[in-house]
């Protein structure tokens, strides 16, 4: 799965986490994650996300 990286923060969503703080379930791959999710770091939309070509 695609991970996503917050171009203002930093922050690196991973489908394999989810995000707990945000009720995001475990495999839940970026494409699907509501429209209404920010970054749980400096809450940027997700418009200011790109897809990380950092291997894990």
């Amino acid at each position: 799965m695609l991970r996503y990286v917050c171009l203002d923060c930093g922050y690196i969503y991973d489908p394999k986490n989810g995000d707990p703080t945000q009720d995001i379930p475990p495999g839940t791959p970026g494409q699907d994650l509501p429209e209404a999710w920010t970054c749980p770091k400096c809450q940027a939309k997700q418009s200011h996300f790109a897809i990380s070509d950092d291997e894990e």
